[in-house]
């Protein structure tokens, strides 16, 4: 009688705190790969959210290199990434493994990428970096070297013949305080960038022109999951192919961890804020 009075007021508590059974049991684990990109970082994180805080899974997110982001998935020791940029920028990942995943289309239209640079520099073209390398330090401030990004510079370089400039391999981390520090002492500089990202929010940035078209026109970021998926987990699949966004909601998730709060903490604050849109992705 005095164990089922205490089972009694623990379900009681429970509902007082809004908890309810089973509401957070483990109904299998989902990993999701995703590369240090602020972009990878806020959508990785939302969707780990969702699968934790409103279906109940246990969701992690792995930090892992975009070569072997798009290799984990289509050998099934990943469940997902959420941030595949095509048709350009990971197009030649996507055809390396387009036979062994599931591309569950866009989830936030209207990126691109490109050379980015602060408004206040006077040129407006790729081109028209070399007479003005000096300027740049002969530098191009790049991120990680497996980023499809970084493949298309090192082509822009070679068709713009850009001799006297040198692409710099660094981090997205590394890119952004480098962009910072050269903004304050009102310097030139140019580094790989891409939409969305906070730095546009925090800067007067521009993107140079880019006529030969070698980072191509808008892109869109895509959800791509392990074949087998909507069988293992046809709930997760399900979510996961109605998980779509636009670039003002990541963009407000990447500027609050920009400005230092716990990833985790940032999904879990926009999944609350944006419930009518979370239960369009759980109906």
């Amino acid at each position: 009688m005095k164990k089922l009075s205490f089972i009694v007021l623990g379900l009681a508590l429970m509902f007082l705190l809004g908890f309810t059974p089973g509401a957070y049991a483990a109904k299998g684990k989902v990993k999701i790969a995703y590369v240090e990109w602020s972009c990878a970082v806020a959508s990785s994180n939302v969707a780990m959210a969702v699968l934790k805080e409103k279906m109940g899974y246990d969701a992690e997110a792995i930090s892992v290199s975009a070569a072997v982001m798009w290799q984990s998935v289509s050998t099934g020791d990943a469940d997902v990434m959420t941030t595949a940029w095509l048709p350009v920028t990971h197009g030649h990942y996507l055809e390396k493994v387009q036979d062994k995943v599931v591309d569950l289309k866009a989830n936030c239209e209207g990126a691109g990428i490109g050379l980015v640079v602060p408004t206040y520099v006077t040129i407006d073209s790729i081109g028209q970096m070399n007479e003005h390398a000096a300027k740049f330090d002969g530098k191009i401030i790049g991120i990680d070297p497996g980023a499809g990004i970084m493949s298309k510079t090192e082509k822009a370089i070679k068709d713009y013949g850009l001799t006297k400039i040198t692409l710099m391999e660094s981090s997205g981390a590394m890119m952004t305080a480098v962009l910072q520090d050269k903004i304050k002492n009102n310097e030139w500089v140019a580094v790989t960038g891409w939409t969305p990202h906070w730095k546009f929010a925090r800067w007067d940035l521009k993107y140079l022109e880019d006529p030969k078209g070698v980072y191509g026109g808008a892109e869109e970021i895509h959800t791509i999951v392990r074949k087998g998926l909507d069988k293992d987990m046809p709930e997760v699949y399900a979510f996961l192919s109605k998980f779509h966004w636009t670039l003002p909601d990541i963009g407000q998730v990447m500027g609050w961890n920009a400005d230092g709060a716990d990833p985790y903490d940032s999904a879990k604050r926009w999944i609350n804020e944006n419930p009518d849109k979370v239960n369009a992705w759980l109906k």
